[in-house]
């Protein structure tokens, strides 16, 4: 019988889980995202709660239970996530630039210039907070972030966006994302800046673990 050979990569919550960050995976073909996630349970059985949070890619692309897995493929368990085309997209573990952002996407031609910056806040849900650390599946992260991109210029025509996103340990204060987009005109600017943020909390493999003085929880992975 032919067999799928996969690598599995972990990250975020799944990672601690499973107590590793990779692992090798062969089965019996034809191979599917369902029977992937049967097999992981079945090694790794601390997974199974928390399947229901996850979500499954496919060589960087996400993935349904039916979709296929082809042999060779990597597959990677994506958690709640707290994030070749124009403009700039790179997660980085160096301190922030805005100035970068802003200068990937000014043009005379563009009207309007947008930038968010977001940092670190220094207390969350009523408790004071120490530290974050970002986690990122990199090059997923700076691929969607290139997708949405693209999303936003099929809908504002002309609109530039650059985006940066920190990972590592990161205290109170520090910037762990600057975006900047231009257009031809302010409206464009101001929607396509949210649209990037938005889309951001959705779909970029980008995840923080918020340490507080009575512990230290995973955003956005729920109870």
């Amino acid at each position: 019988m032919a067999q799928v050979r996969v690598t599995v990569r972990f990250f975020a919550a799944a990672r601690e889980r499973a107590r590793v960050a990779e692992h090798r995976l062969t089965l019996d073909a034809p191979a599917t995202v369902q029977s992937v996630t049967d097999a992981l349970v079945a090694a790794f059985p601390d997974l199974k709660s928390l399947l229901k949070h996850l979500r499954i890619a496919v060589d960087q692309e996400f993935a349904e239970p039916g979709d296929p897995v082809p042999d060779g493929a990597e597959v990677a368990l994506i958690p709640p996530v707290a994030g070749g085309s124009p403009g700039l997209f790179r997660v980085v573990d160096e301190p922030l630039s805005l100035e970068q952002v802003v200068a990937a996407v000014a043009r005379q031609s563009q009207g309007g210039l947008v930038t968010f910056t977001g940092a670190v806040r220094d207390h969350s849900k009523g408790k004071k907070v120490t530290r974050l650390e970002y986690e990122a599946y990199a090059p997923m992260a700076e691929k969607k972030l290139a997708e949405i991109a693209a999303e936003a210029r099929a809908q504002w025509p002309g609109t530039e966006v650059a985006v940066m996103h920190r990972v590592g340990t990161l205290k109170p204060g520090e910037l762990a994302v600057v975006i900047a987009v231009s257009a031809p005109h302010r409206k464009e600017a101001f929607r396509a800046c949210e649209l990037v943020i938005d889309r951001l909390k959705e779909d970029v493999p980008i995840w923080k673990k918020e340490y507080a003085e009575d512990g230290e929880v995973w955003v956005g992975l729920g109870p």
